[in-house]
């Protein structure tokens, strides 16, 4: 592996949320990804201020769903993908979007959303956990069991969606 690409899925913090453990990765001064860790993973405190600034946003966040994160994200996609990631952050807190009003709204298909709502890759602060299934919560994360969708249940469930 070279040695920039190891630097891209290395984690510069790992915080414990009621969730889960999450994964944080920051590049020059902006987030570049959020994974979902198991529970029992090794916490790792920030090594510097501008990661330090991203998990106190999130602590934020679990103290109160209201909370509105502002640090520079740094994305890669498709333009597709962008489109959708950007329409995410546009859901209010407390409210959800089923796949297909979303796709409706942007001239895509269910599937195609999912698909962007699955590679997002800097969940809770593109918001991919508020679109829902017309019958259910839907997938989270390409899945729809398991730990993956009890994080997504969770999320909902503390952002006080009701369906």
């Amino acid at each position: 592996m070279k040695p920039e690409a190891s630097l891209l899925m290395a984690y510069q913090a790992k915080i414990k949320i009621p969730c889960a453990v999450l994964g944080i990765r920051t590049l020059e001064e902006s987030l570049s990804g959020v994974d979902f860790l198991p529970l029992h993973e090794t916490l790792q405190i920030p090594g510097d201020d501008f990661t330090r600034r991203v998990c106190d946003q999130i602590a934020a966040y679990v103290r109160d769903p209201d909370f509105h994160f502002d640090v520079p994200l740094r994305l890669r996609g498709t333009p597709h993908q962008g489109k959708v990631w950007q329409a995410l952050r546009a859901i209010p807190r407390g409210q959800a979007l089923t796949y297909g009003a979303l796709a409706r709204q942007l001239g895509s298909s269910p599937r195609a959303v999912g698909g962007a709502c699955g590679d997002n890759p800097i969940p809770l602060f593109i918001p991919c956990h508020r679109v829902v299934a017309k019958n259910g919560a839907g997938g989270f994360m390409h899945r729809a069991d398991g730990a993956p969708l009890g994080i997504k249940q969770w999320l909902l469930r503390h952002e006080g969606w009701q369906r």
